[in-house]
């Protein structure tokens, strides 16, 4: 009776992975045993019972979700036609009880069809053991099968290296975002103005938590998840298969558990499998189909997450839950993976950029930092989603709830960084993707510039590297390049002589006294070490080769 109580409560299975390496293979204990050979390389095959309960409880939760995206449109509408009164109220609570136990009794019939099937009763075994007792044996038999991540036991915590004890306050508090220096309050602030405000803010609040966030990260409405659920279980099976990939949960200090993926290439003979590149996905990528695929190629040992509310990842992804996922994920790969933060690379692809920045300015030993199709911050860009009359809410709710200011967090940062610009960007150009200087990678660079060589990044060097990333071909760029005559041997020494003088720690003031020409050499030089032109739109893959570490000195 419990087997059936757990077939009827358990989570649904989804695939069985190909064995990997056999011939290694311990033997398993006599209460839980291993799969047998011939159920592996395919996907689990419920019996008739389970499949059809599953397809039932499958569209209702489809229903399910679009009521609850429509409920407000929903509940107008019954309003104006008179349906809310309570005469009508008491009829309709009996109709959705009656459907609740329906549902109720195809979710038995469903766990009735499990228990019939000795492939999904030996799975549930061995993730009631492996609940039980977290061995190294138990968890390499729950790897081989692919299942709903809620169900997955949690392998790493937040709290877990004895430092974050010691620094945090408890679980329920976040990490530390760079947030915009609060404003004195002068003497005209008074009660009034702030009773004025508040309608404003509950409008920014509300906006953000509904159409903002899910606009700003479609990948969390559940149903374009449902609908790319085949393409992330094939591309899961790829990473496990053939790259040998290890999936783990993780614990953020905010209770969301975080799906990982993480692909080692330490033992190989490719120098490169000793660092670790972090990757960051866009906001409607996942690491199953995402940007994981480049450093993968390239030959580097690869950690990849998804943000929360996407795929087997919980929550929210709004900036404070996403600091807590990636803090976890970078505390996940120093202290269970066993890599030096000075062998971790991160790697971001759009929006993504926000999480990559914030790892960098909170661990500043990180070796460096890839930024592909990034932005500096998403005021402009989502004007330019908006009408002109919503500039004001959008701009407030935008700064107020979902603030992702790449540039101020990677100019805290002092390592080495390399910005990959798309020069037919469709997403982060504020006019159309041919016009080059609207794309948002320029101001990034600009600013960071700006910030570690103030005095190079004056006005002849500011104009010098404006007119370098007006071009949009690598043979403008070639030509505006030699028309300055840089000297890339004296750019070297100049930087050289002054980090040997006055240490590493940006900002420089290199250049200071320079001529104007020294100066506009030198911006050029380090604008064209700084950022690499990829001639592509937004969401083409970066393919391997283009894949290289930043240039320092």
């Amino acid at each position: 009776m419990a087997k059936l109580l757990s077939c009827v409560l358990g989570p649904r299975l989804y695939k069985v992975y190909r064995e990997r390496y056999p011939e290694r293979r311990p033997e398993a204990p006599a209460s839980v045993t291993a799969p047998p050979p011939s159920s592996w390389d395919t996907y689990y095959q419920p019996r008739a019972l389970e499949k059809h309960a599953d397809s039932i409880l499958a569209l209702a939760s489809v229903f399910w979700s679009i009521s609850y995206y429509s409920s407000p449109f929903a509940f107008f509408y019954l309003y104006r036609k008179g349906y809310l009164s309570l005469s009508k109220v008491v009829p309709l609570s009996h109709y959705a009880g009656t459907l609740l136990l329906l549902l109720a009794g195809v979710a038995c019939l469903r766990g009735v069809g499990r228990w019939t099937n000795p492939q999904y009763r030996q799975f549930i075994t061995i993730l009631e053991a492996t609940h039980r007792n977290q061995s190294a044996e138990n968890k390499r038999q729950l790897a081989s099968y692919n299942f709903d991540f809620r169900s997955w036991p949690v392998d790493f915590r937040w709290e877990e290296p004895s430092s974050r004890k010691e620094s945090r306050g408890g679980p329920s508090r976040g990490v530390a975002l760079l947030r915009p220096e609060p404003l004195h309050r002068g003497a005209a602030d008074t009660l009034l103005n702030r009773a004025k405000k508040l309608p404003c803010q509950i409008a920014s609040y509300l906006v953000a938590h509904t159409l903002g966030r899910r606009m700003l990260y479609p990948g969390s409405v559940y149903l374009l998840q449902k609908a790319l659920m085949p393409v992330l279980l094939q591309g899961q099976a790829r990473l496990v298969e053939e790259c040998d990939g290890r999936r783990a949960k993780l614990l953020a200090c905010d209770g969301n558990e975080i799906d990982t993926m993480f692909v080692d290439r330490r033992g190989t003979a490719e120098p490169q499998g000793q660092k670790l590149v972090i990757c960051c996905e866009g906001n409607a990528g996942f690491y199953e189909v995402g940007c994981v695929s480049t450093p993968l190629e390239a030959g580097y040992s690869v950690l990849g997450w998804n943000h929360p509310g996407f795929a087997g990842s919980t929550g929210v992804p709004f900036p404070q839950n996403e600091a807590n996922a990636m803090d976890v994920v970078v505390q996940y790969a120093v202290h269970r993976l066993g890599f030096r933060p000075q062998d971790i690379i991160l790697y971001a692809w759009s929006i993504g950029g926000f999480t990559a920045t914030w790892a960098a300015m909170s661990y500043p030993d990180i070796s460096a930092v890839i930024l592909d199709a990034s932005f500096d911050d998403l005021v402009p860009l989502a004007l330019k989603v908006m009408p002109d009359s919503w500039r004001g809410l959008v701009s407030r709710t935008v700064r107020q709830h979902l603030n992702l200011n790449n540039a101020e967090q990677l100019c805290r940062y002092q390592g080495p960084v390399l910005l990959i610009r798309r020069t037919k960007d469709e997403i982060i150009t504020t006019t159309v993707p041919e016009d080059v200087m609207s794309n948002r990678g320029n101001d990034l660079l600009l600013k960071l510039l700006q910030h570690r060589y103030p005095h190079v990044m004056a006005d002849e060097g500011l104009q010098v590297v404006r007119q370098w990333l007006e071009a949009s071909s690598q043979l403008e760029e070639a030509s505006v390049y030699s028309r300055w005559e840089v000297e890339e041997d004296w750019c070297l020494s100049v930087l050289r002589s002054y980090q040997a003088e006055h240490g590493p720690d940006f900002p420089w003031s290199v250049g200071e006294d320079m001529s104007a020409r020294g100066r506009q050499q030198l911006a050029l030089f380090l604008a064209r070490k700084h950022l690499h032109n990829f001639e592509a739109t937004h969401c083409t893959p970066l393919p391997a080769q283009s894949f290289q570490l930043p240039w320092h000195l």
